[in-house]
């Protein structure tokens, strides 16, 4: 009598994970450090392209300790983005579409379980101003250093790769989820 076989949904989808994993490598050998181009990830891909200067002027510190953090310039592929790590302006600020998207991603994220529905805090503290917790937090560049590397006070960084090595918010999507909280109160963030 053949002997049953059964498998978790866990087990199996990490089988085959593994499996298509393994299909997906051979194309990736073909296209890793191409002669003359470099590798970028835009939001969950990897593609090529030709390599640009990005002029960053603008130096992020982590909150937890006022160390540098290091966020690859390829990250900012957007026009916002690259603006912002110029200029550490966010043009999201006051956009309606933009709002509306990073209202949602400020939803996806759980944000609203401890800074509430609409940012102005809950059991976090609100992120709306005029007093922020992290008084740096007034700026958008402020703003996205901490929610991009986290806190000591209990956040943890949502930055893509820094929550999993494959997920996180992209620059782009955390300077639209400024912008939702910046359009729940007075302050924009880009004031001078």
């Amino acid at each position: 009598m053949p002997q049953s076989f059964f498998m978790c949904q866990s087990c199996l989808n990490n089988q085959l994970s593994s499996f298509y994993f393994f299909l997906f490598l051979v194309p990736i050998k073909q296209i890793i450090r191409p002669k003359n181009k470099q590798l970028r990830m835009s939001q969950r891909s990897i593609e090529k392209v030709e390599p640009k200067k990005v002029l960053q002027s603008i130096e992020f510190i982590k909150t937890t300790d006022g160390s540098s953090l290091i966020i690859p310039e390829a990250m900012f592929d957007t026009d916002a983005a690259k603006e912002f790590l110029a200029t550490g302006k966010n043009i999201y600020v006051g956009d309606a579409k933009a709002i509306k998207m990073g209202k949602k991603r400020y939803n996806l994220w759980s944000c609203t379980q401890c800074h509430g529905p609409t940012a102005k805090g809950q059991v976090g503290p609100g992120l709306t101003g005029p007093d922020f917790r992290y008084p740096k937090d007034a700026t958008n560049k402020g703003m996205f250093e901490t929610i991009w590397a986290g806190t000591n006070g209990g956040m943890g960084a949502k930055g893509f790769g820094l929550m999993t090595a494959d997920d996180g918010v992209t620059p782009d999507e955390l300077l639209k989820i400024i912008a939702f909280i910046r359009s729940n109160g007075s302050i924009t963030g880009n004031e001078e």
